[in-house]
């Protein structure tokens, strides 16, 4: 139960983050002439920018959990065209 408050502190801290870059967004949008981004143009860039901080954050939870517990070192990479199955050379 511990995991949960940190969990929730960085999904706030991604939502601010969003929130901020979407803000940014909708400021430069105007300043190069863009006009007045009406309410679903902040609805889409909204979700477009919490999407990526989103799959961003997933994914390389993804590679420090697989990197974390050796999944990386467990793969056969004995067929891989170009390697001669020693892995002196790298």
């Amino acid at each position: 139960m511990a995991g949960v408050p940190r969990l929730l502190f960085r999904t706030l801290i991604a939502l601010a983050i969003a929130a901020v870059a979407t803000w940014g967004l909708g400021l430069f949008w105007v300043a190069i002439g863009g006009g007045d981004l009406p309410l679903h143009g902040w609805i889409a860039m909204g979700l477009g920018v919490t999407g990526t901080v989103g799959l961003t954050w997933g994914l390389m939870a993804l590679a420090f959990k697989s990197n974390r517990e050796g999944w990386d070192d467990q793969v056969d990479n004995s067929l891989d065209p170009g390697r001669t199955g020693t892995d002196d050379e790298y």
